[in-house]
């Protein structure tokens, strides 16, 4: 896609937006036929007062989230994917929000190739309150183990962050977490969804989905002694983890084991050494600090 000048000066203008105005051309939401990319560029404008700190007045998020639901009538997969970052976004200040659970719950069931699917369950755990997480227990545990990275790592963080609301709920996705933390996925890595040709998306594994599957599974069971010990054991194996960022997560917490029990210790130890000579650097680093800050280290744990 070339970029033109006619590109150039839509940048420069939405570099200069204040909230008035914005909120005033918000009128184009409502307007037929729905035009995508003028939609775009507004939703963009809004997504940069967002995230700059600016905050909408309660009787302005409502009428600009439902709005940009109204954009849902429209099939432009780029339009939808923004759509539902900015619905997000204004979940904390908009009201009667919960109106649009059935529109995104379709969308975090498009097609396997629909750019907006991770967004759109991002936005559904937004908008949702705990007395209605259980009503997308079917649909967060099929995203879990989704073979999309995207998708999967989409759902596994916001399952995260429904914890606080929702933990009995959402410790019963357990089994689709841990099979997400065992599995590789390969379905064309993490993409940002800027383009819809599958020829241009990038073919690599990605590991952050493991990453995030550990994670969660730590949150489910941080209470379990006997749980978390298991899950160090098990993913602490020699290949168990891809991901680096995961390994050092495993790192901490055998740490945090063999400091909390001494029956654990040595186990706990042995993996830490076996982690000095990982084939990544900072799970070396990571290692050495845990062995370092560990208390009461004896000569023949400390000399590696």
């Amino acid at each position: 896609m070339s970029y033109s000048k006619k590109d150039e000066d839509g940048d420069t203008a939405i570099m200069r937006v204040d909230r008035t105005s914005v909120f005033q051309e918000a009128r184009l939401f409502n307007s037929s036929p729905i035009q995508p990319r003028r939609c775009r560029v507004l939703l963009t404008k809004i997504a940069l007062l967002l995230y700059t700190g600016e905050k909408f007045p309660t009787n302005e998020a409502t009428t600009l989230f439902f709005g940009i639901s109204k954009l849902f009538q429209n099939k432009d997969a780029s339009l939808r994917q923004v759509v539902h970052l900015i619905i997000k976004e204004l979940a904390h200040s908009a009201e009667d929000i919960i109106m649009v659970t059935s529109t995104i719950m379709k969308d975090t069931g498009g097609g396997t190739d629909a750019i907006y699917r991770p967004n759109a369950i991002r936005a559904l755990c937004r908008i949702i309150d705990a007395s209605t997480v259980q009503s997308i227990e079917r649909v967060m545990k099929t995203a879990i183990v989704d073979k999309n990275p995207s998708v999967s790592s989409a759902a596994l963080i916001s399952s995260y962050h429904l914890l606080p609301i929702a933990r009995d709920v959402v410790r019963r996705w357990q089994s689709e977490t841990q099979e997400a933390a065992t599995a590789t996925k390969s379905s064309g890595g993490f993409s940002l969804g800027f383009s819809t040709s599958s020829s241009q998306t990038p073919v690599n594994n990605s590991t952050m989905t493991q990453y995030h599957a550990i994670g969660l599974l730590y949150q489910m069971r941080m209470h379990d002694r006997m749980a978390l010990v298991k899950m160090v054991q098990q993913f602490g194996a020699a290949g168990a983890v891809k991901s680096p960022a995961a390994t050092v997560m495993l790192v901490r917490l055998a740490a945090q084991l063999a400091e909390e029990d001494q029956q654990l210790r040595r186990p706990m130890m042995q993996l830490l050494d076996g982690w000095l000579r990982h084939k990544s650097e900072m799970v070396n680093f990571e290692a050495a600090k845990a062995i370092c800050d560990m208390r009461d280290v004896t000569d023949a744990e400390g000399c590696h």
